[in-house]
């Protein structure tokens, strides 16, 4: 079988990982298509994945989101094209909707939040399956067009999947200049281009106050933009350190005492690695937050002043799921 993937988003890469070895290991052809945003090719890059990389995001705009959609589906339908693929895969990729609905590939979507209105209004509607966590109420998803037919869920959370075979770098840590005496902390920023993220999230500069002036604390920000690394850099603040590009972030969260991202991606590979989290995000929480805050597994942070700042005695015990169960069920989409 030849089989179409598309990465929009930096986590895409993360998701796609062991998806795309365990394909190819059972013969199937695979081709990958990127967008250039964020630390995406560099994630590329690092994992080994080749990849035709072409269009941007559209920025924070919905003109200039429509116009970066409408540009980047039309090149993936000339991408498409004569390739005979008999099946698309995305994580929450409209453009490759698009292009599969026109080139009339059956393609299979998948996603952990459940209220990005008009990404799912697209892509779920011309997806032939829709894959999300058991977390997320289906009763959820029926507005954007998935019924029984269309629905598969699958238990537990996407990170536990690809992380299953993650060995934290140790190196890591050094490689940044990171103090193993003070307390580790990962801090992601929020989404700011993200639609679903409209409101401004005061958190962001009193949290990295809170932990940029602690001389107790040595902070890694892994900003999603330029702009991000810019403004976060000019704060000046003694006790960040701020990567110039992609880093192995999966290995700084194993090896923290503490992550604070308002994304929901970081928070949840710091749940499946047994790292301590704060959740800073300031938009409608999804159905796999809610349940993860309601296991303890999560904690909502709206006052900078409660993070518990202490060095964690031990790394915790790691969850891991077999992503053959995923090939599987993408494998299963209607054709």
């Amino acid at each position: 079988m030849r089989i179409w993937i598309d990465m929009t988003a930096p986590a895409h890469v993360l998701v796609f990982r062991p998806i795309i070895e365990r394909l190819r290991r059972r013969g199937h052809e695979v081709e990958a298509t990127a967008r250039d945003y964020s630390q995406t090719v560099d994630l590329l890059r690092m994992h080994s994945i080749d990849a035709t990389v072409f269009g941007k995001h559209g920025g924070a705009s919905r003109p200039a989101k429509a116009m970066a959609l409408a540009r980047r589906a039309l090149a993936m339908r000339r991408f498409g094209a004569g390739r005979s693929f008999d099946l698309a895969l995305a994580h929450g990729s409209n453009d490759l909707a698009i292009a599969a609905a026109m080139l009339r590939i059956p393609e299979a979507n998948t996603f952990d939040y459940e209220f990005a209105v008009l990404q799912h209004n697209v892509g779920c509607r011309l997806a032939r399956r829709v894959l999300v966590p058991d977390r997320i109420p289906a009763e959820r998803l029926t507005r954007y067009g998935v019924g029984p037919e269309k629905l598969v869920q699958y238990p537990g959370l996407k990170e536990e999947y690809y992380l299953s075979d993650f060995e934290p770098d140790p190196g890591v840590l050094d490689g940044l200049g990171v103090d193993r005496d003070r307390v580790v902390v990962v801090f992601r920023p929020p989404p700011d281009v993200a639609l679903y993220h409209r409101a401004a999230n005061p958190l962001f500069p009193r949290v990295l106050e809170r932990v940029g002036t602690d001389p107790g604390v040595r902070a890694v920000v892994i900003p999603r933009t330029d702009d991000q690394r810019d403004y976060v850099r000019s704060l000046g603040y003694p006790s960040l350190i701020v990567p110039d590009g992609a880093v192995d972030a999966q290995s700084l969260i194993a090896l923290a005492d503490l992550v604070l991202s308002a994304g929901g991606t970081m928070n949840r590979e710091a749940v499946s690695l047994g790292t301590p989290v704060y959740t800073t995000y300031g938009g409608r929480m999804g159905g796999v937050d809610e349940a993860l805050i309601a296991e303890g597994r999560l904690r909502p942070l709206t006052d900078p002043d409660s993070i518990e700042l202490r060095k964690r005695p031990a790394n915790g015990t790691p969850t891991r799921r077999d992503p053959e169960l995923l090939v599987d069920l993408f494998l299963g989409t209607p054709r």
